[in-house]
C-alpha cells in the first residue's frame, strides 16, 4: 500500500499551485538568515540561568520573604527578556525598509533613504567585543546624514562566526532586497 504523503513521485494538487506561499508576504518583517549557534547558545544559557533564578524566587516566596521574592522574580524576568532580545537582534527586511535590531536600539531605514548596501573588507569586532580582526562587513550607506556607513552584519559576529558561507548568503540576500526596493541602490 503506497503512502502518498511519503512518496516523492506523487501528483500535486492543482489548487496547491495557486495558493500563495507564506514567504511571499513582502510586507512582513523577516530576517533573511537563521540565528547563529553562538547567539542561540548564549540565549539558551541565559534562559537556563533565568529558570534557576525564578525557581529561587518561588522558594523565597514559600519561605515567607515576599519582598525578596519580588526582587528575585523581577531579576528572573529581566534575564528572560534579555535572552529574547538577544535572539531578536540582527537585520530584518520587508518591502518598506531595512531594520537593524541591536540589544538596546532598533533603527529602521526606509528603502528610499538607502544609497547602497555593500560587502566590504575591513576590521570588524569579534563577537561584539573590543578586539578587532580582519573580516567582511555588510555596510549600509544612506543618502544624507551619516558620513560613515553603518555596519549591519559581520562575518565574526554571533550569527556568522566560522560560518562564512552563511554570511555570504545573508549578505547577498540583503543586497538583493536593497536592489529590488531601493531606487538609489540600482544606479
Amino acid at each position: 500500500m503506497p503512502l502518498a504523503f511519503l512518496t516523492a513521485d506523487r501528483a500535486f494538487d492543482e489548487a496547491a499551485d495557486d495558493a500563495p506561499l507564506p514567504y511571499d508576504d513582502r510586507d512582513q518583517w523577516r530576517r533573511p538568515y537563521r540565528p547563529g549557534p553562538w547567539r542561540v547558545g548564549a540565549a539558551a544559557i541565559l534562559l537556563l540561568l533565568a529558570s534557576f533564578v525564578l525557581v529561587s524566587a518561588v522558594i523565597i516566596a514559600a519561605a515567607g520573604g515576599m519582598s525578596g521574592a519580588a526582587v528575585t522574580g523581577a531579576l528572573g524576568l529581566a534575564v528572560v527578556a534579555s535572552a529574547l532580545r538577544l535572539l531578536r537582534m540582527g537585520v530584518w527586511v520587508n518591502a518598506t525598509g531595512l531594520r537593524h535590531v541591536r540589544f538596546f536600539l532598533t533603527r529602521t531605514t526606509p528603502w528610499n533613504r538607502v544609497r547602497a548596501v555593500r560587502t566590504a573588507q575591513r576590521p570588524v569586532k569579534w563577537l561584539a567585543l573590543p578586539r578587532t580582526v580582519q573580516g567582511q562587513a555588510l555596510e549600509l550607506v544612506v543618502r544624507e546624514g551619516a558620513t560613515e556607513p553603518a555596519v549591519l552584519l559581520t562575518d565574526h559576529n554571533a550569527d556568522f562566526l566560522s560560518r562564512t558561507e552563511a554570511f555570504d548568503r545573508a549578505a547577498d540576500t540583503v543586497e538583493v532586497w536593497a536592489y529590488e526596493y531601493a531606487p538609489a541602490a540600482r544606479g
